[in-house]
């Protein structure tokens, strides 16, 4: 289970700097935004990993989660609503 979850937590980093490399380029917001969104998810597995909760289902950590899914449809109603 460890194993899978540095797996997650390293694609998501390598994702999120991608997202930056390529809003360095284009500075388009879709690009920081979705960067942003998972390098949260990145922050929230290092969590889930480096700290013991006793049930999953009652921790504060998902709301990093809810946080990141959040940050990625605003990104996406935010291009689809500028002209």
């Amino acid at each position: 289970m460890q194993f899978l979850t540095g797996a997650l937590m390293m694609g998501y980093a390598v994702s999120s700097l991608f997202f930056a490399r390529f809003w360095v380029r284009t500075r388009d917001r879709l690009f920081a935004i979705f960067s942003l969104a998972l390098g949260l998810l990145a922050v929230e597995r290092l969590c889930l990993q480096l700290y013991e909760f006793g049930d999953e289902t009652r921790s504060y950590v998902y709301l990093i989660r809810l946080s990141a899914y959040l940050l990625i449809i605003y990104g996406i109603v935010d291009k689809n609503r500028r002209p």
